[in-house]
């Protein structure tokens, strides 16, 4: 509620910027009903929501458009078109589609903070630590992704559910929902790495359960599975002859032809021929330029300070359960340890977790948008969120009492409320969350550099 009322008044008060990012024809609005949901809810069009907008609206038309996962279109498309459909007397399609966007994001970032908890109380062995994390995640500095019409908040609740899951020991539920999480986003492919550290673990132990094993791989292949779809659909699409018979919107074409965008029938691309066609990490390295160390640019310094925090956080987060579980690391928890402890952050049940933001942090830094990565991390990751609720309880340990004469008994108003009192580097913590949600609000919704 807090982030819709702070993008209105940023979207009002400050200009948009006249951003180089994908900008399609919109029906004009001619009624009452358009410009009040372009009022309300603009904000959340911008940079990547325009694609996933678009594809809901008008399909899969150019080839740059495949980057973008089909899931959370989808989604937008079913809502708009079936429980708001009645709204069409007064809202065109592009309006409805905003408002399915801001309404399925709310119940999916609502339900993902209900399932990190889930997941925390399981990998933690701590409610109170899990309750605190999910505050956390409800404050998050990549907030307006999981607002706009992004796949953050679908992506994130499905990874959380699916790993939540797997922890209670129920695969191929939880591979079903890890595949979901495939298809709304392409870095659901990392979770496979949870199913398989597992076989590997299985094998070192000398455990052969051979059943366990079976259905293992086969959440395996059902996570990879929409991934391997997407990809033949986008073949089908722009590889085939028959992608000739494919008509497009006059207003289409023309935008195709003026921005030089592919368009299916037209010439095949170059990664058609290759011997395996991966398009979605081909669309990416031509259209914006994603690969090794192609971001380390001295123009791209601004972008790389913007992921700093993130960057700073993540490292401090790994060394910090590395120096508790040295062993445990070294042995990529793969040998069963007698631990010290086995609950709270530093617990053996979360190497996984840090190992698995680790590769993301390594990937991201080297080869992605390094802008990018606070949102990559803070919606496919429950680690940031547990580090910073352990961080937090051991600097104010007096939280969950009422020493300070606070009777609220939500520990993120309370720390807010006690705000002078406070460790430095609490205030430093909780100032990165609190500046980055409303900052990057301010800068998402008006076209400026938070993408």
């Amino acid at each position: 509620m807090f982030l819709s009322l702070h993008q209105i008044v940023f979207n009002t008060l400050i200009p948009d910027h006249k951003a180089d990012a994908f900008s399609p024809p919109h029906t004009s609005p001619d009624s009452t009903g358009d410009h009040l949901t372009e009022f309300l809810l603009g904000g959340l069009g911008r940079w990547d929501a325009e694609h996933f907008l678009f594809i809901a609206e008008h399909g899969y038309v150019y080839e740059h458009n495949m980057a973008f996962f089909p899931l959370l279109p989808l989604c937008l498309t079913g809502l708009a078109n079936g429980p708001l459909y009645p709204l069409k007397w007064m809202l065109t399609l592009r309006s409805r589609l905003l408002v399915s966007a801001a309404l399925l994001n709310c119940f999916c970032f609502t339900l993902a903070a209900i399932s990190l908890y889930l997941l925390g109380c399981v990998a933690l062995q701590s409610r109170s630590s899990a309750f605190l994390a999910s505050l956390l995640f409800c404050m998050s500095p990549a907030s307006i992704f999981m607002t706009a019409a992004y796949s953050e908040s679908l992506f994130a609740l499905a990874t959380f559910i699916g790993l939540w899951l797997l922890e209670k020991h129920m695969i191929l539920r939880g591979c079903i929902f890890l595949s979901l999480a495939t298809a709304s986003r392409s870095n659901g492919m990392t979770n496979v790495g949870f199913l398989l550290h597992a076989v590997v673990q299985s094998l070192v132990n000398g455990s052969r359960n051979c059943h366990r094993m079976g259905r293992t791989f086969l959440g395996t292949f059902v996570v990879i599975l929409p991934f391997a779809l997407f990809q033949y659909f986008s073949y089908s699409r722009f590889c085939l002859a028959s992608a000739t018979k494919n008509k497009v919107p006059r207003e289409l074409v023309k935008l195709a032809i003026t921005k030089e965008y592919r368009l299916p029938g037209a010439q095949f691309p170059t990664w058609c021929s290759t011997y395996l066609p991966m398009a979605y990490s081909s669309i990416q390295s031509e259209y914006w330029g994603v690969g090794f160390l192609h971001y380390f640019q001295l123009r791209q310094l601004p972008n790389f300070l913007l992921a700093l925090p993130v960057i700073l956080l993540s490292t401090r987060a790994i060394w910090e359960y590395f120096q508790a579980n040295p062993y445990l690391c070294i042995s990529l928890g793969l040998r069963t340890v007698q631990l010290k402890s086995s609950s709270g952050y530093c617990g053996h049940r979360v190497f996984l977790y840090v190992a698995h933001i680790t590769a993301l942090v390594v990937f991201g830094v080297l080869c992605m948008h390094i802008q990018v990565l606070t949102r990559l991390l803070l919606s496919s990751s429950p680690v940031l969120f547990w580090y910073c609720s352990h961080q937090l309880q051991k600097n104010e340990p007096w939280i969950w009492g009422l020493e300070r004469g606070c009777v609220s008994s939500n520990p993120a108003v309370r720390l807010l409320r006690s705000w002078k009192s406070l460790q430095p580097q609490t205030r430093v913590l909780l100032g990165y969350f609190l500046v980055y949600w409303i900052l990057g609000t301010a800068l998402h919704v008006n076209f400026l550099p938070w993408t």
